[in-house]
């Protein structure tokens, strides 16, 4: 058996020798130095002598930790202090980092171990494999490899058909059983305490003596064959004046620091903050948001879904030490790309979200883009500063949205309709099924076919990939704008939870409808605003009201939001591939001069005027398109695919 090193000793308290000799465990002293307090001789408060082992891997006993690995440098001293002593708690040790690693343990049939090694890399957030140990290695393991589960302390959960049967303190009485399984760790070196710390916050204790409590979600994590299972995450309350910095703090870690979800616990399927899952629950002050990260206890969740006949998990806030290297960046080395913003959402429910600052950069110059007034048109005041920014982050986060347009402006023609707007809906809508979201467009009942052709003829041109569903909406009494909206007329079961307007009529203060001249045109408009008005009342349905360049706006930063690595692994709460099916074609589903061109041409044949000049051509409000309309598209696709 090859000799090993460790340190073995107490906490420090004085940082000062006191003079008693060095105590002697179980091996031969041949070093006494303190590491901790960095003074010659013994130090009585922690005694820290440096013992060579030549010892097997028996279970723990006599309040001894043995490693079977050779640490070639001192531990840190949070580490230190923790396992060092003669009867220590191992139960918190999440986010202590240096020399060696808190790792928590899954053990399952080795008939199981491929599937949940693709289940832990497909969900890579919760479940952070550092390390693997095959039936074969169990007896001794290579140099730098992890630490045998059945020589540490940490206590242990048994499961039998998917149902926890039992904690155990040592594996040793299943070693015949062990010898056909495989030992999965899981790195378990992040905890927001030490952020918490950094931004000058209390840390987040709980509220009894376990652990920091976790709670099962409704996310679902992806599944590979037989593990299919719930994402489990744990919370900090955070001060709303301290969010961004306390989440830059923790994102300097890596991506592991990086939360996955901020603000109210229901958009993640948890209804009370105070019964986690599991350990205890974190005191919330009144003003605090909650943040919350991935949990390893995530693992305990893919064990019971396997319902295997016989595995073990660490059991929570229990871990085992590793010396294996983290592989992401150093603390504090953030990347521009990497460097996060975190911006509200909605307030009811509270939301925020996230984007590295490069690419909110890049948004508000788009922003600034589309805000000149080339017709002089006095709508500079109308300009709201990071309001693309706000809407394209909702956008993102919504699962199915619903487009509107239509200015019939021109009353005595037919159609009414102008020019100003469908392009920009149909940018829009291109770029949303690019991204695979159910998108529909709702129009004036008068304007179906119209639209449905419109539609028809972008699929074989191109603009789009598939057909658009066209809705319809003709008011009713009242709750029929909610009852359209959601399931059933269920606030709780929206069809929709985004409402996009591009160049829309909307109802003036006496109940009717103008155009530019000042005519009434209300005989030609159906109240698609009471589905806007309705929003208002309905908690997770977001509104947005862009032009026709706004249209093109949104489809170039839903590119550039789910480009960013920050922005896209919030969005999918670190479950999941971080690359997606179609990111391809992502450019492809971007506007261009050429495909607006062909849209443009499409309102043209169908008899669709420029709203200005009712001229019948490629013009939009009185400006041309090779021209204006041209160089705008070009500029805004230009800043959205530069690499930064």
């Amino acid at each position: 058996m090859k000799a090993v090193e460790m340190w073995v000793g107490r906490i420090c308290s004085k940082r000062r020798p006191l003079g008693a000799g060095p105590a002697r465990v179980r091996g031969e002293v041949i070093g006494t130095r303190c590491r901790i307090c960095h003074l010659g001789g013994s130090c009585a408060s922690h005694f820290v002598p440096l013992l060579s082992f030549t010892q097997s891997l028996a279970p723990f006993k006599d309040g001894m930790i043995t490693f079977t690995v050779r640490l070639k440098a001192c531990l840190p001293p949070a580490i230190r202090s923790l396992i060092l002593q003669r009867k220590p708690n191992i139960r918190h040790v999440s986010g202590m980092a240096g020399g060696l690693r808190p790792a928590s343990v899954v053990v399952l049939h080795r008939s199981l171990a491929p599937a949940f090694e693709k289940f832990c890399q497909a969900n890579s957030g919760p479940l952070p494999l550092l390390g693997l140990r095959k039936p074969d290695t169990w007896s001794l393991p290579a140099l730098n490899a992890v630490p045998d589960p059945r020589a540490g302390s940490p206590r242990f959960l048994k499961y039998e058909l998917g149902a926890c049967t039992g904690s155990l303190t040592s594996l040793e009485e299943y070693t015949e059983q062990l010898g056909d399984m495989v030992a999965f760790f899981l790195d378990c070196g992040f905890s927001p305490e030490a952020a918490l710390e950094k931004v000058g916050l209390p840390t987040g204790d709980s509220v009894g003596h376990g652990p920091v409590g976790a709670y099962k979600t409704t996310v679902p994590c992806a599944a590979m064959a037989g593990f299919c299972c719930p994402l489990v995450v744990t919370m900090r309350p955070i001060p709303k004046d301290k969010l961004e910095k306390l989440v830059q703090a923790t994102c300097s870690v890596g991506n592991k620091g990086q939360p996955i979800h901020i603000g109210d616990p229901e958009l993640l399927g948890i209804k009370d903050l105070s019964k986690p899952d599991y350990g205890d629950p974190v005191a919330c002050q009144p003003g605090d948001v909650p943040v919350f990260w991935p949990s390893q206890m995530t693992s305990l969740e893919a064990v019971s879904s396997c319902k295997t006949p016989l595995a073990f998990t660490s059991a929570p806030g229990c871990t085992v030490m590793t010396n294996l290297k983290d592989t992401e960046a150093p603390a504090g080395c953030l990347t521009p790309e990497g460097i996060p913003e975190v911006h509200r959402i909605s307030q009811d429910p509270l939301h925020y979200s996230m984007a590295s600052a490069p690419a909110v950069r890049k948004i508000r110059e788009l922003e600034s883009i589309i805000a000149v007034d080339p017709g002089h048109r006095g709508i500079g005041h109308l300009l709201c500063r990071d309001e693309l920014l706000r809407a394209s982050l909702s956008l993102s986060h919504a699962r199915a949205v619903l487009v509107t347009t239509g200015f019939p402006t021109h009353f005595n023609h037919q159609p009414p309709e102008e020019t100003d707007g469908p392009p920009g809906a149909m940018a829009l809508a291109a770029f949303l099924q690019a991204l695979g979201k159910p998108v529909s467009m709702i129009v004036d009942l008068r304007a179906v076919s119209l639209f449905k052709n419109l539609v028809e003829e972008a699929v074989e041109q191109g603009v789009l990939k598939t057909q658009i569903p066209i809705l319809t909406f003709q008011g009713g009494p009242a709750g029929a704008a909610q009852a359209f909206l959601c399931k059933d007329g269920d606030p709780k079961s929206p069809r929709f939870d985004h409402l996009v307007a591009i160049e829309r009529a909307g109802r003036a203060a006496d109940g009717n409808y103008y155009n530019a001249r000042k005519m009434n045109i209300k005989h030609l408009v159906d109240p698609i605003d009471d589905l806007f008005l309705a929003t208002q009342k309905i908690p997770g349905i977001s509104s947005t009201g862009v032009s026709n360049w706004g249209g093109y706006a949104l489809a170039c930063v839903l590119y550039i939001l789910n480009s960013c690595e920050v922005h896209r692994r919030y969005l999918r709460k670190a479950v999941g591939p971080s690359r997606v099916p179609g990111e391809q074609n992502w450019t492809q589903a971007l506007p261009s001069v050429a495909k607006e061109e062909k849209m443009l041409g499409i309102l043209a044949r169908h008899k669709v005027r420029s709203g200005v000049s009712g001229i019948v051509g490629m013009e939009v409000d009185g400006l041309p398109f090779h021209g204006t309309h041209a160089q705008m598209i070009q500029k805004l696709v230009d800043v959205t695919t530069v690499r930064v």
